[in-house]
């Protein structure tokens, strides 16, 4: 595998992109030695296209002439015309080319991104939640609620960490316990199933706060993520507080699931905004109950860490570490790499 990145040299200034279904953030990577330059975020509804917020926001506020690009996008990076999952925006890689003036461009998912992150930023941008040490060179995982529910692996093989991306927060997710089987008759479906996006996500948090609401019998006053979470955690209203813990449970099947998948000896990795924002949620037990209950290997769960990634840019910094250095990561970029 580390055989097919040693041609690949990308050519400074290197733009790097991380973008999701509500934000896109960007920086400009000058040199393999130099620390990223950064630009304000980009909300993704504030623009038709890509290309319209790169040249608006980006190139039209700087001198510096970006030769390459490396974009992480939250969907699936398949042919010329790549489409986000929870955003309108499509890549055109082409257009790059003619109208960005770009030479070089490789797409890759959003998740491998932030796997690549985990290899990127040290224990000062992260935060334990419970587990022992993990294994310098095992498998990790790492999975984010964020506008939707991102899941990529981290494998390390032929000297080499090889992220593995796909779309794992589509996964189908089951009620478990008496409550679980009241609330989810009122769960909003998608054609008829409930997928881990529909609860872990930050429509998720709104969609299990209105469930609860309606299994109650009443009124669901809070209508977004940041209130039901606000409210969760200063206990002022009811509803959200079982949202939020109902929200963590859910997370740590779903997260000890994954780690079951990946054996994931190394760590398992929370990152995004929701994340971040409810570590005093994860940290009351209900988070790691749920990720050990897998028996019968519970033993073997409760041994593996879990970690929030606590860094505001951990997907550009997992961008940075390829761009500069793209020999070290096995990603597969056949297939999504264009140049002009």
């Amino acid at each position: 595998m580390a055989q097919l990145f040693e041609d690949t040299v990308l050519k400074f200034p290197v733009l790097i992109g991380d973008i999701g279904g509500t934000n896109a953030r960007f920086a400009i990577l000058t040199g393999p030695h130099a620390d990223p330059k950064e630009f304000p975020i980009v909300q993704t509804a504030d623009f038709a296209t890509i290309d319209d917020a790169i040249q608006t926001s980006i190139l039209d506020r700087t001198s510096l002439r970006p030769m390459s690009a490396v974009l992480a996008v939250a969907g699936p990076v398949e042919g010329d015309e790549i489409r986000l999952t929870n955003c309108p925006w499509v890549v055109r890689p082409k257009t790059f080319f003619g109208e960005l003036g770009f030479s070089e461009l490789i797409v890759l998912n959003d998740f491998e991104a932030q796997a690549l992150a985990v290899v990127a930023l040290g224990e000062p941008h992260m935060e334990k939640i419970g587990g022992g040490t993990g294994e310098a060179l095992a498998s990790r995982v790492v999975l984010g609620p964020g506008t939707g529910l991102g899941v990529a692996g981290l494998v390390h093989a032929v000297h080499t960490w090889i992220p593995v991306p796909g779309e794992g927060g589509h996964m189908d997710i089951g009620p478990r316990t008496e409550r679980d089987y009241a609330v989810w008759p009122h769960i909003e479906q998608i054609e008829g199933r409930v997928s881990g996006e529909q609860l872990l996500s930050g429509r998720g948090l709104v969609n299990l706060y209105r469930a609860i609401a309606r299994t109650d019998g009443k009124e669901a006053v809070l209508t977004t993520p940041a209130e039901v979470t606000a409210h969760a955690l200063d206990k002022s209203d009811a509803i959200a507080v079982e949202a939020v813990e109902m929200f963590v449970t859910a997370l740590g099947r779903t997260a000890g699931d994954l780690a079951l998948v990946f054996m994931s000896k190394g760590g398992v990795f929370l990152t995004g905004g929701i994340a971040q924002k409810i570590i005093p949620a994860l940290k009351t037990g209900a988070f790691r109950r749920a990720f050990e209950d897998k028996a019968p290997h519970s033993h073997l769960l409760s041994t593996m860490p879990v970690y929030v990634i606590t860094h505001p840019l951990a997907a550009l910094a997992g961008l940075a570490a390829f761009a500069r250095t793209p020999a070290l990561f096995g990603v597969e970029t056949h297939g999504r790499s264009w140049s002009a």
